[in-house]
């Protein structure tokens, strides 16, 4: 009966591989599949036969099987355990004595003699050798260290905001997620405790959209904590005590239009004019779901009758079109030079009937509209009239802008004009502007300049990250400067003066062949300093078996790719690195004193591929933006997109997909690069591999050399060394952390951290409502 197994087993994975390699050399691919599947029917054969020779046979096979997966990956164990682990666990079924007493040729021999597995047994040893040596290999680290002495003795922080508090989404208008405190630091942060915890109340709801998600990082100001929640609730709570002050729920209706149900942000402002409190002296702005900006009273949640209108903004005014949940803010506004100023996001590629980007600029104190810069009407930047609309379908900016008020500029991220896949009738407008980071003047909107990062996008490579502000030494000149990350993983560093390099942007020729009724940009601008994947190859396929491997590298063969900026296309076309970005709307952290940075690069494939108006599915198949079947009304074609992955449903692109990284901001050089998290939230058994994982979310850093991140798909937080990268604590969290944490210092000079737990839709992560902060353990 063990033989019988045995030989029905070898066979079955015979077939199964000569199957799949013959057809995976047909698009091109490797012979080994098809060879290997050719030894698996010549070793049930030999099995079922009870021949001896399966022995050596199978050891002289191993051994060829080993070689090539080293020849193919190096001293890789992620990549090495999926090309032989079936191949070796069999190996060791056929050298145990009960299985060699069956090979006796029909024989009465009572066991064959140990010379005859001899082989066999060496090639399982040495595939046992080579794999723990693998284990104790890190093919992919980069292993530096950022200096680690201050270069600026006096550095501008932006804004005028204490020391212990954290007023606005970057902490100040900078942006630059950095705080002076030094409390926690490299020496101590590892006796962090939780503190308290807050529940707001507000959980996912059953018939909320696909990608509701709770990205918030709370404000404080004083002794009080200000948040909102993915349906826009704002809230404030006791900053030492996690106690509630008060809450306001604005009544958002549910719609299953709307494509993203988020909150990342509010905003607070005070008027420095007003030396005596008194209602709505202080405000809290809060942006929503359905397109309204509401201005409430900082003490109390009450709303401010004297902004706009009864308390209210609406965004949606002077938009050419208005159906409901196509257009909404999930982003803090800007408060800067006596002006509250906010953009909007819209449905990604639902309807190219969507509302304008329009950036508009309030008085802060009454609402009334002072500029709007539309870049698809760029020089009427005074208030439009209300018998004319803004350009429908301009690129819109829906992540978060930085200020500086010295220089009196605005710095927008801006994104792609909806369909983000289809260039055709793409004005000069939208051509310059789309993509890009662009400077408006905070006294009048007028653009001052325009930095763009992507040409012709065709790849849904918005500028997704709040640009960090920061001033760099360089040959004894001080440079005022904007550090931009990228989706597609360069970090833009500019004088943010007149948006010229400070650290060189070239460039590249692209790839070519976009479908016929469309164009490429012959080149595209990479930056000196950059976090861009190499290209993919069949050979950095992945899987968790040799099967799911194998379909992956049939998968990469019948896509389109020529590397980075590969075009849309009708046969799909691999885009690496994916839309959710090597770097998205969690930024990257700098640290304006030793003028380096901090952030989370992150390495996951996607696919797309345009699917003809006529072939289009009936309506109710549309998903999130980054996930199936987006339908892009009115235009000629939809496009089908979403994580390229095996048939089991993990990544058929080999891990690492995710690092923790450091970079020296003068000089452009990457110090070093580790693999950031484990699979322990990603499968079926909570197992702590670090294989390095994929997360949305940003980082903070502080004066105490000590940098702080969730946002990783397993549910951890953790600090690391700014220096080295190493990590120095972590702590469970009781959802997932897919938000920027803040830190700050209550008036008994403790300081606390703080992350929001709360989930993410898209990413599939654990939901929650929890408010969390830490302190040293005393």
């Amino acid at each position: 009966m063990l033989n019988f197994l045995t030989s029905g087993l070898l066979a079955l994975i015979g077939l199964a591989l000569a199957g799949g390699g013959v057809w995976l050399i047909a698009v091109g691919g490797s012979w080994y599949y098809a060879l290997a599947g050719l030894a698996f029917l010549v070793a049930a054969f030999l099995s079922f036969k009870r021949k001896p020779a399966l022995l050596p046979f199978y050891g002289l096979f191993l051994i060829a099987s080993l070689i090539w997966a080293v020849w193919e990956t190096g001293f890789d164990w992620w990549q090495l355990g999926p090309r032989g682990g079936i191949t070796v666990l069999i190996g060791l079924w056929l050298i145990t004595p009960m299985f060699r007493k069956t090979l006796t040729s029909g024989k009465p021999v009572p066991d064959v003699k140990p010379a005859r597995s001899f082989l066999l047994e060496g090639s399982v040893v040495l595939a046992v050798v080579v794999a723990v040596y693998s284990m104790l290999n890190n093919p992919h680290e980069i292993a530096g260290r950022l200096p680690s002495e201050p270069v600026a003795s006096s550095p501008a922080y932006g804004g005028t905001v204490p020391d212990g508090d954290w007023h606005q989404y970057g902490r100040t208008p900078f942006g630059q997620r950095y705080s002076p405190l030094d409390q926690v630091n490299v020496d101590n942060v590892a006796s962090l405790e939780q503190a308290w915890v807050y529940q707001t109340g507000d959980m996912k709801r059953v018939d909320d959209v696909p990608e509701t998600t709770y990205q918030v990082t709370p404000l404080k100001v004083g002794e009080t904590l200000y948040l909102c929640t993915p349906h826009s609730w704002a809230i404030a709570i006791d900053a030492k005590t996690g106690q509630e002050k008060w809450k306001y729920d604005p009544g958002i209706p549910q719609n299953p239009d709307r494509q993203h149900q988020t909150c990342r942000g509010v905003t607070y402002y005070k008027d420095p004019a007003v030396t005596e409190n008194g209602p709505c002296t202080a405000r809290v702005f809060l942006p929503t779901s359905d397109a309204r900006l509401i201005a409430l009273d900082a003490d109390t949640g009450e709303v401010c009758p004297s902004f706009g209108d009864e308390g209210t903004v609406h965004l949606e005014e002077n938009m050419p079109y208005n159906p409901e949940g196509y257009y909404y803010s999930t982003s803090p506004p800007v408060a800067a030079a006596g002006k509250i100023i906010i953009g909007g996001a819209v449905n990604d590629n639902y309807s190219t009937k969507s509302q304008s980007g329009v950036i508009r600029a309030y008085d802060i104190n009454t609402g009334e509209l002072i500029w709007n810069w539309d870049s698809g009407n760029p020089e009427q930047t005074e208030p439009i009239p209300d018998d004319q609309t803004y350009t429908a379908n301009s690129p819109n900016s829906w992540s978060v802008s930085s200020a500086d008020e010295a220089l009196g500029m605005i710095y927008v991220p801006l994104g792609n004009k909806v369909p983000d896949q289809l260039g055709m009738n793409r004005d000069e407008n939208v051509e310059t502007y789309s993509s890009s980071i662009v400077a408006l003047s905070l006294e009048t909107g007028q653009v001052q300049w325009v930095r763009q990062t992507v040409h012709h996008d065709l790849w849904d490579m918005d500028v997704p990250a709040q640009p960090a502000l920061i001033d760099i030494t360089q040959d004894g000149q001080t440079v005022p400067a904007l550090v931009g990350p990228t989706k597609q993983g360069d970090i833009y560093v500019l004088d943010r003066r007149t948006g010229e390099p400070i650290i060189p942007v070239n460039e590249v020729p692209a790839p070519g062949g976009a479908i016929p009724e469309d164009f490429t940009a012959p080149t595209q601008p990479v930056s000196d300093l950059t976090f861009m994947p190499d290209p993919l190859t069949e050979k950095d396929m992945w899987g968790m078996t040799l099967f799911d491997q194998m379909a992956c590298r049939i998968a990469f063969h019948q896509l389109k790719y020529e590397g980075r900026y590969t075009p849309p296309s009708l046969q799909g076309t691999l885009v690496y690195p994916g839309n959710f970005g090597t770097f998205n709307w969690g930024s990257v952290a700098v640290d304006p004193e030793r003028q380096v940075m901090f952030g989370m690069p992150t390495y996951l494939a996607f696919t797309s591929k345009l699917i003809p108006r006529a072939e289009v599915p009936p309506r109710g198949t549309e998903k999130a933006s980054e996930m199936g079947i987006n339908r892009n009304e009115g235009a000629d074609y939809a496009v089908s997109m979403g994580p390229f992955l095996s048939p089991l449903g993990v990544p058929c692109q080999a891990p690492p997909w995710g690092y923790v990284a450091g970079a020296d901001l003068r000089t452009g050089e990457i110090a070093y690069m580790h693999k950031n998290g484990t699979v322990e939230d990603m499968t079926p058994l909570p197992l702590p591999f670090k294989l390095g994982v994929p997360g949305i979310g940003g980082p903070i850093m502080t004066k105490g050399g000590v940098a702080f991140l969730g946002a990783a798909v397993d549910n951890y937080f953790r600090a690391y060394d700014v220096s080295t990268g190493d990590q120095l604590w972590e702590t469970r969290l009781p959802a997932g952390g897919q938000s920027t944490p803040m830190t700050y210092e209550t008036d008994d000079g403790t300081q606390y951290v703080l992350i929001v737990a709360g989930g993410h839709g898209s990413i599939g992560t654990t939901p929650g409502d929890y408010v969390i902060a830490y302190k040293l353990a005393e």
